[in-house]
């Protein structure tokens, strides 16, 4: 099964400067929970943008252009649809972005977490590429509002690609 999961704003903002533009505690959790013990492939700035470089208890996987790029604790690969092979007798494996990797992705992935943050980010400069209701069906929704620690109401979306 290959998964994707991200957390998109209204807008369809995934990122601004290389980082998120929120701060949402449980949808770090729920990503550290579905993620752990997988495998994770995502683009350079993704693993760029990670604040202390590999993801632990994962197999990170980077695709990158750059031939001669070495990434600690990283497999490398220069594309995404060889990066996804290599892992495809895997029970699920992960894409986490950026909007590059979500756009070549979207299309044979089977099933998305979507974190759907109730705002727009208007400085945002990276944007998921957008769900097709024909070709998605959504077979799970929790719906939180904001709190002390989340400056955003947000929604868990399950979605899994229609036959």
């Amino acid at each position: 099964m290959i998964s994707i999961i991200v957390a998109i704003a209204e807008n369809g903002a995934i990122g601004a400067n290389n980082g998120l533009p929120w701060r949402l505690p449980n949808d770090m959790k729920r990503f550290r929970e579905l993620t752990a013990g997988h495998t994770v492939i995502m683009g350079r700035k993704t693993f760029e943008s990670l604040p202390k470089g590999a993801l632990p208890d994962r197999t990170n996987v980077v695709v990158t252009k750059n031939r001669d790029a070495v990434f600690e604790n990283c497999i490398i690969f220069s594309d995404l649809q060889d990066a996804v092979n290599a892992y495809a007798a895997e029970s699920e494996i992960f894409i986490i972005g950026g909007a590059s990797i979500y756009g070549q992705a979207i299309g044979f992935a089977d099933k998305l977490y979507i974190t759907l943050i109730h705002h727009s980010f208007e400085k945002a400069d990276a944007f998921f590429p957008g769900i097709n209701g024909d070709k998605w069906s959504m077979t799970e929704r929790e719906t939180f509002p904001k709190d002390e620690k989340h400056l955003y109401a947000y929604t868990f979306q399950t979605y899994i690609k229609k036959k």
